[in-house]
């Protein structure tokens, strides 16, 4: 898995920074995102990563927000999963 980063203390990737129109996702908005792309609920994403529900929504508006920044909106989970896999961010065998 490739990462772009764009928090302090975090370790930029490889991969997304070479794909036009891809935003810079922080890695623990990806792993939200992917725990997220995991799990049933959002309630549990927010058992499995000990943050609350409103932590969870938030991470996940921010990276809706970034995508739509970039011209790209994926408004479903069904688009951020493409979003992600179109981007190199993911590979099918992480979901």
């Amino acid at each position: 898995m490739s990462v772009t980063v764009d928090g302090p203390n975090e370790q930029p990737g490889a991969g997304a920074a070479d794909h036009p129109g891809c935003p810079a996702l922080s890695a623990r908005e990806l792993e939200v995102l992917l725990a997220w792309l995991r799990c049933d609920t959002k309630v549990e994403v927010g058992r499995r990563l000990y943050i609350s529900l409103g932590t969870v929504n938030t991470y996940l508006s921010r990276v809706r927000e970034k995508y739509v920044a970039v011209g790209r909106p994926a408004p479903t989970k069904a688009a951020l999963v493409a979003r992600l896999l179109q981007d190199g961010l993911i590979d099918i065998a992480e979901l």
